[in-house]
């Protein structure tokens, strides 16, 4: 927050003058004069969580993750990409090997019990960790879809990404001094590899970033961090084949760092796997 400076305060002796009567040796105080007028400083940029940056960023993730900009279309999506996590499903890619589609189905369980997914609880557990489909086929895909008609499974969709990845990814970017654009590289970080303690993970992209560049809250400049993180970012997608293709780094968020809008303002082209996207 920032905080305006205060007016300073004239001295009494050049604020009030005082003025000899003529008759009688009555005084009178004039007015103080005004003091010196202080310019507002200029509102903040909104960051990542203003609803129109969060829109933008949940649009730049789904051109990555499902190759459109109709995120909301993406609560029904559902199928095994080989990548080792058993199947990757909804909005933000949960996996059935992660965990993170287990603390899902168990959100919407708790909170609409006997829901078309609970009864799939037991095995989400058994195959947590693995990218076996033990106890979910053959017919997890098609409840998953059923579900995803659901506003209720729509909502818990879209309260743990924002618990398990955007909150998170968007508190550490402020901290680190960052505007929307570098909030949106830890977003997309975080989404790909997630937040444990493995070398891939966002914070030991961040921490292979820090011992090549300071962030701004720490004195360093903004874009040469950024590029930093990216080069961090790049190195840990080529660690795994899944995602050696490394274009929604070089071909989207280099571009927008390369033009220094750094508020991640649009209109906004990119390209992710050699297809152009726009956002006016």
């Amino acid at each position: 927050m920032v905080h305006p400076n205060p007016g300073t305060a004239v001295p009494a002796a050049v604020s009030r003058r005082t003025v000899l009567a003529l008759v009688g040796v009555s005084l009178a105080a004039v007015p103080l004069l005004d003091a010196p007028r202080v310019a507002a400083a200029p509102a903040a940029a909104p960051g990542l969580d203003d609803p129109a940056k969060k829109e933008i960023a949940m649009q730049l993730v789904s051109s990555a993750e499902n190759s459109s900009l109709d995120w909301k279309a993406q609560y029904r999506y559902i199928e095994d990409i080989g990548d080792g996590r058993g199947y990757t499903a909804g909005i933000i890619g949960f996996c059935s090997g992660t965990g993170d589609m287990l603390d899902l189905v168990q959100l919407y369980t708790d909170r609409k019990p006997g829901n078309v997914l609970a009864r799939y609880l037991p095995a989400l557990r058994r195959v947590n960790g693995t990218d076996s489909h033990e106890g979910l086929d053959p017919d997890f895909p098609g409840d998953w879809r059923k579900a995803a008609r659901d506003t209720a499974f729509q909502q818990a969709q879209n309260d743990e990404r924002d618990r398990v990845y955007f909150d998170p990814a968007v508190r550490q970017g402020k901290a680190d001094g960052l505007r929307a654009l570098g909030q949106f590289a830890y977003y997309d970080a975080i989404v790909m590899h997630g937040d444990g303690d493995d070398p891939t993970s966002f914070r030991n992209i961040r921490k292979r970033a820090l011992r090549a560049a300071k962030p701004p809250a720490q004195g360093g400049d903004e874009a040469t961090y950024l590029d930093a993180f990216l080069d961090a970012r790049v190195w840990a997608m080529k660690q795994e084949e899944a995602h050696s293709d490394t274009s929604r780094v070089d071909t989207e968020q280099r571009v927008f760092l390369r033009r220094r809008n750094l508020d991640l303002n649009p209109p906004l082209d990119w390209k992710v796997y050699g297809d152009p996207y726009h956002i006016g």
